[in-house]
């Protein structure tokens, strides 16, 4: 079976993209910092693959060894995906107002982390022979909204740092995909005022989207969830 690592699986689309490769019959390996938030998440996969929860912060490289081990452990890396996020202040405030421990924690969590947990798994990614790795990013990562600059700007380096990864990997795919405006404990801790936040879709709803970039083989490259969707 292939093996994938999806880091911040505990609730949210990484807990949604998890439940969908679950049901096709992948191995996974999960990550999220809450230990029995993520134990539960394990236990309530819908396939019959091996799942093997490894709680930690993304941001420490002795979890990030573990996660790798682990997914070793079940043959290898097929798939990384690098969900896990952090906004740097919650609610969102101005650029002028934001501190430097936010900020740092903001790319240490969104460009750092997912760096360097690819690097550990890129010696499985090339052995895999069409392994992959999808990026979570954001259209705050190309778009200038009021309060979203050092959560955008760390998308934005996380997009670069995925572009020139796919020049210099060309045996391993790359994507690195907007999901859209979705209904997440993120976004709601990001702007818990916003009246329309209740009307966005569930995260769920792109699923079959990420997947078919999986199915495809689709080549390195920048997606939307909505443009999948709309070359069906």
């Amino acid at each position: 079976m292939p093996v994938a690592i999806v880091t911040g699986a505990s609730r949210g689309l990484g807990l949604a993209l998890a439940r969908g490769l679950s049901a096709r019959g992948w191995d996974l390996v999960l990550d999220a910092r809450s230990p029995e938030p993520l134990r539960a998440a394990a236990r309530g996969l819908p396939g019959s693959g091996e799942v093997v929860p490894v709680p930690g912060d993304v941001t420490d490289a002795a979890h990030r060894a573990g996660l790798v081990a682990a997914a070793r452990g079940l043959g290898g890396v097929d798939l990384l995906v690098n969900n896990a996020s952090a906004l740097g202040a919650a609610p969102l405030v101005p650029l002028a107002e934001l501190a430097a421990a936010g900020l740092r924690e903001a790319l240490e969590t969104n460009v750092v982390a997912p760096a360097e947990l690819t690097r550990a798994a890129l010696p499985a990614l090339r052995a895999a022979g069409a392994g992959a790795v999808l990026n979570v990013t954001s259209d705050a990562a190309v778009e200038a909204y009021s309060t979203w600059g050092g959560y955008g700007a760390s998308k934005a380096a996380l997009e670069r740092w995925s572009a020139v990864l796919a020049v210099e990997e060309p045996a391993v795919r790359v994507w690195w995909v907007d999901p859209g405006d979705l209904r997440t404990a993120l976004y709601a801790a990001a702007c818990p005022d916003d009246p329309g936040a209740a009307a966005r879709p569930e995260p769920g709803s792109v699923v079959p989207s990420l997947l078919r970039l999986v199915d495809a083989g689709a080549p390195s490259g920048r997606y939307t969830a909505s443009a999948l969707a709309g070359a069906v």
